[in-house]
This record gives C-alpha cells, structure tokens and sequence, in this order.
C-alpha cells in the first residue's frame, strides 16, 4: 500500500498487461498448463453432473470459434448474448472474445425498449438468446442490420457447429493473434434511474489486469485447486462475469446455477468454497432462518444465537478477541442454530463475497460470526466490476477494502470517490460528452459515491452523491444508513428514506409478501393480504421498533419522525429494481411522490390516512 502525494492510494499490481494478454488467454494458458484439471461442472436438469477438464472446455470454445467465424462474424462486430447465467453463456462469450467479436449482455429483464436501444446503439450484428420467446421478442424491436436472431432452444448451438465445418483452428489462431489488449472486449448498458442506458466500453485490458489484481490479493479465495464457485448472479453484470473469467483462468471449478429457484439444491449438489452475492441474498438467507424458527422457544433461541454471532463478531475485530465466557455462549449457539445454517449453504463453504451494493452492518457481523470469512469490494461496470476489495486478515466489517493492485483512489474535497487505473473504462461508447462529464481531466472518474479512507488505504462508503438529503434546516443525511439498518426487518421488503428539502426525515416501507404468512403466524395472528397486514396495529408496532432502533444510530436531525407503508411490489420486472437488485430511488420518489408528500401533511387523496403509520393503499404496480 503506498500513498501518493495527490493523497491517492494504490497497491502496485504484480502483473504487467501485455500490448496482446486478452481474456480467452486466460483460459487457454490454464488448458495447457493444467488440461485434465476439471475447470467446469454443470449440473443437469434430472439432478446429474457433467464435468469438463480445462482441455475440454478449451477445444469447445475453440469449435465455437470456428462456428462463429463460418456464421460470418468479423473482427469488431457486435453480437449480443440475452440469456441465464449458464454454460451456453460462458462458451459463446469466450468463443467471441478469440475471434475479435464485441460482446454485448442483454438482461433477460430487459424491456423491448431497452434492447431496441442497446441493438441500435452499439450497431449489433447478430443475437443468440435463450428461449423461442426472447428471441421473438428481439426481433419485434431489432434493426435492419441485426441479421440474425438464434434461440438455443431451437438448435442455436448446434447451427454454429454446423458452420464450423469449413473453418481450421488455425483460422481461430490468426483472429486471435490479431486481438489486441487495447480492443473493445464488451459493451455493458448501465442500468440508469432515467433515459436510455450507457454503453460502459470495456477492453481485453481491463478484464485481464481486473482479473490478475483480484487473485494477487484473493489468491487463496479464487485461484485455488480447493476452490469451487457457484455463479448464479446474472453474467450481464460485469462483476458475475469477470468473477466467471478469473476461476476459469485459475486452478478452480466453476458451477452455474441458472434459476434462484433451484439455488439451494444447486448448492447442496455443488457445495461451494465460495459464493458471489449482492446483500439482498444475504437478508433473504438470514429472514428465512428467522420466518423457520417461528415463535416461541424456537424463535427465542434463533434470536439468542445471532446476537451471539454478531457480539462474537465485533469482539474478534479487537485487540484482544473474544473473552471465554463471549467463545462459551457461541459455542452453544453454533450447535443450536448456526451450524445448521451453514449446512444449508453448504459444508464447504469458507468464503462469502459480496458486492453490488452496501451490505448492512449487523447482517455482515451475523455472517462473519458464523464463522464465514465475509469479503467486501465496492466497483461500478465503469470500473469493470471491484476497484476496491478486502483482503484476507485486512476485512474490518463496514470497510469496502484496498484500492485493486493497479489502480488508485482518492476522496475529493465534497466527499466524492475518485478512481484511475488499469480497472477504469476508456469511455462510454460513442459519448464523448457523458464521458467527459465523469472523467472531467480525462483521467480521474468521478464515480458519484460518497466515501473516506482511512490511515491504511482502507474505503468506506458513506452514501451516493445525488441521492444525499439535505433537510429543509440544512442537515445533511445519508439514506443508506438508515436503509441498511432496517433492510433485516422480516416485514420489510423495501425501505425508501425520505426527506430531501422538507422539515424531518421519513420512510415509505413494502411489506415482504413472502415473509409475511410466517410472520403473522409466529405472533398469533390470522393470516391475511399485505394489504390488510399493513392495517395491523402489531405489524405498525414491530415497524415503529425497528424505526425506533435504527435511529440509534444517527443524530436526532437524522431520525426518521414519520413512516408509511404502501401497498406496492418494488421488482426487476417492473423496472423499480435494477438486475443488481439495486433499488431506483428516483423512480420509486417520481411515481409515489403524493406518498412522500402525505408524509408531510401534503395531500394524497380524498381518503384520509389512518391514524398511525400513516398508511394508505397506494396504487399496484
């Protein structure tokens, strides 16, 4: 770690990119390095597992190539991929990639509109997608010079081999030597609160040397023979993917899980070392385990043990560690709850990684107290995924981590994170004046959080630039504090922090439809809609104490006076949550802001709000 006299910090990067290290080399240098190491294993639909060797895999995404070469595609086309998180995924994109091909990720969430623009925009050539559906779905919206629209479905695979008979490895070869690290690899559209997305340009460069960062500082995490990751995160995010890309590149095995519905079986059948999540996976996990213990001394005991685990937790983070009666009371709460939990993910697993978005305090020491070593990084798709990651024995619970080998970060005079380096996209595709609106030098990106460092170069996030609230007597508060405290109530699906130019902080709340039957019957109560739920007095009450604790946290100018719940599903599906699973501020504050105006004695309706909670029923979505 070293700090630079401009005030940024950086770690120097063990390995130097070369003028033609590009990411299929990755792969290829592990294929001839360790051919009969199994690399990949994909779970079948009747419950089978078929594995492949890195020599195996190797040869397929060189037969693809070649398909791909005989379909016609050409260096610097653009080829769009709308599918899962699968096998067929990883091979077209790598196959891509060793051509000179663009890849470009679709959302399988993505409205028509949206992939009209992503097509249009970054002038796409050709589209596999998945299903029959989507690609009908595609070519209802797709331009002119879109030529080819192919469902795996329907034999999409099978018509790149077919197209493969008349072309050598050696044509592959020649394509390949022809890439260089400073070519486009990928274009990723961001998922904006407004307008049209932005296509994150991204080079061979900026993977390799994210990737090669990422295992000289998580080596024993990513790049181990012990090493098995369960990838179920969507790969059009750029962090799946590159994480997809760095355990192929080392001496781990690799498993996908398509659906979060069969998530759990899958990692029962894989049994991970390590898994890649966003925080909501992480509070959906935790409210289950509480929903399953129920009421009574079941539910007493469930809560006893995690408090033990996040006590155990914050006593590890000092000098001296746990005391003997702290390591006496965890022992027994790891045999009654947390050991089951554990088995539940997997009896392998040692790592958890999360990203995508702030992981709450007390859900990070729960985890960590359980005896997972819990790693958090902070990145952007401008950044390729992680700029920031923990390091083993360096992962303090609230820091985000060291700056990524290669890279440098530094926190402007208004609290902004500014980043450079070897991880940081070249621009935003064909918007020179977007991208010079975030790079205004041409070389620091200004990535719109808000953050500190401390002494030893470790980050913290403290809230996001323009979703800061300034109170109408000046104060300013950082949503995501009071957010995150709340995010483990059982009742709440969604929370929104309110206040920007008015007299107090407030909230709108959706209740968590699927956590709710559990709820009411652990306390004795009729079940019932969420609708009539939120008219309860005892899910008001359970709602005002978990107000009430999340105050603790923050002054009183910051507290929150007044909270309503509202009758609305906030999902990916109808655009309130981007495929992150991060929630659009912006869209929930337009679309319900008589909601947030009730909040503060504004007009709603002619119905009036009820007395306590100031609950109405607000309009579905």
């Amino acid at each position: 770690m070293k700090r630079m006299r401009d005030g940024s910090y950086t770690i120097k990067p063990a390995y130097k990119v070369g003028e033609h290290d590009i990411i299929p080399d990755m792969l290829a240098k592990r294929a001839t390095t360790f051919p009969k190491q199994v690399a990949l294993e994909q779970r079948s639909s009747v419950g089978s597992t078929r594995s492949l060797t890195a020599g195996e895999l190797q040869r397929q995404v060189d037969y693809t190539a070649c398909g791909l070469i005989g379909l016609g595609v050409e260096q610097g086309h653009a080829v769009a991929i709308l599918a899962p998180t699968s096998y067929e995924w990883l091979l077209l994109d790598l196959a891509l990639l060793s051509v000179g091909a663009i890849t470009v990720p679709i959302y399988e969430s993505d409205s028509a509109s949206q992939i009209q623009h992503i097509l249009t925009d970054a002038h796409v050539t050709r589209v596999f997608t998945a299903t029959t559906q989507q690609a009908e779905l595609v070519r209802s919206v797709a331009p002119s010079f879109t030529l080819s629209v192919d469902s795996f479905d329907q034999g999409a695979l099978r018509k790149v081999a077919r197209a493969a008979t008349n072309v050598t490895i050696e044509d592959v070869e020649r394509r390949r030597a022809a890439v260089s690290s400073s070519d486009i690899a990928t274009i990723i559209y961001t998922s904006g609160t407004t307008g049209n997305p932005k296509g994150v340009a991204l080079t061979h460069a900026n993977f390799v040397a994210t990737a090669q960062g990422a295992r000289q500082v998580l080596g024993e995490v990513i790049d181990s023979p012990e090493t098995r990751l369960l990838l179920f995160l969507p790969v059009a995010h750029v962090l799946a993917r590159l994480v997809m890309h760095v355990i192929l590149s080392g001496q781990g095995v690799l498993g996908f899980s398509p659906s979060i519905k069969n998530l759990l079986p899958d990692i029962q059948a894989f049994k991970p070392s390590v898994l890649l999540v966003v925080p909501r996976v992480l509070e959906k996990v935790y409210n289950a385990a509480s929903s399953k213990a129920g009421g009574g001394i079941k539910g007493r005991m469930f809560a006893w043990s995690a408090k033990q685990a996040r006590t155990y937790s914050l006593a590890s983070e000092k000098t001296f560690g746990p005391g003997p009666f702290k390591k006496i009371r965890h022992g027994i709460a790891d045999a009654l709850v947390l050991k089951k939990i554990r088995t539940v993910l997997g009896p392998n697993l040692r790592y958890i990684v999360s990203g995508g978005a702030p992981l709450a305090t007390d859900l990070a020491h729960f985890y960590a107290g359980m005896g997972i070593t819990l790693i958090q990084g902070y990145g952007l798709s401008e950044t390729t995924g992680p700029i920031a990651v923990q390091h083993i024995g360096k992962n303090p619970i609230g820091g985000v981590g060291l700056p990524l080998p290669g890279n440098f970060i530094k926190i402007a005079k208004d609290g902004e994170i500014l980043v450079r380096g070897q991880s940081v996209m070249p621009g935003y595709y064909h918007l020179p004046e977007q991208t010079a609106e975030v790079m205004p030098d041409g070389t620091w990106f200004h990535t719109g959080d808000l953050g500190s460092i401390d002494r030893k170069g470790q980050l913290t996030i403290t809230g996001r630039k323009k979703e800061l609230i300034v109170t109408a007597g000046g104060k300013n508060v950082s949503p995501e504090v009071l957010e995150d405290s709340l995010a483990t109530h059982p009742l709440i699906a969604n929370v929104i922090v309110v206040g920007d130019q008015r007299p107090y902080v407030g909230a709108l709340f959706t209740l968590d439809a699927d956590m709710l039957p559990d709820w009411l019957a652990k306390h004795g109560l009729a079940q019932c809609s969420p609708t009539e739920a939120a008219e309860l007095p005892a899910v008001r009450e359970s709602l005002e104490k978990a107000v009430e604790r999340a105050n603790k946290a923050v002054s009183r100018a910051e507290s929150i006076r007044k909270f309503r719940i509202i009758d609305a599903s906030f999902t990916v599906e109808n655009g309130y949550v981007t495929p992150s699973m991060k929630l659009r501020r912006r869209k929930v504050l337009t679309d319900y802001a008589y909601e947030v105006d009730a909040l503060y004695g504004g007009p709603v309706s002619a119905e009036p709000a009820k007395k306590h909670g100031f609950f109405r029923r607000a309009k579905k979505n």
